[in-house]
C-alpha cells in the first residue's frame, strides 16, 4: 500500500495547527497498521465525497481519502462543518 497527499490536502494540512499535524501523523501511524482500526472510525462518505471515506483525526477533525489500486490518496482535511459546508 502507497499513501500519497493531494496538493489540496497538503495546503488544508499546513493550515493547521502544529499540534493537530502532529495527531494526523499519529493516526496515520495507526492507519498505515490498520485501515479499520475502531479508533480512526474509518467510514464511506457521502455528497458531496461520494466514494470517498473518511478517517476521524481528532472529535471533529476529519481526513478523507480516496483509493486507486495499491495507493491511497488523502483529498482533504478539516473539520465536519468545513468539509460538508
Amino acid at each position: 500500500m502507497r499513501i500519497d497527499f493531494h496538493k489540496k490536502f497538503v495546503k488544508q494540512f499546513y493550515k493547521q495547527p502544529k499540534k493537530i499535524q502532529e495527531k494526523f501523523y499519529t493516526r496515520l501511524e495507526i492507519f498505515s497498521r490498520d485501515q479499520f482500526d475502531p479508533i480512526l472510525n474509518n467510514h464511506r462518505v457521502h455528497h458531496p465525497y461520494d466514494g470517498f471515506r473518511s478517517i476521524n483525526i481528532t472529535g471533529d477533525l476529519r481526513a478523507l481519502y480516496d483509493t486507486s489500486g495499491n495507493t491511497i490518496i488523502f483529498i482533504h482535511i478539516g473539520t465536519h462543518s468545513e468539509l460538508y459546508n
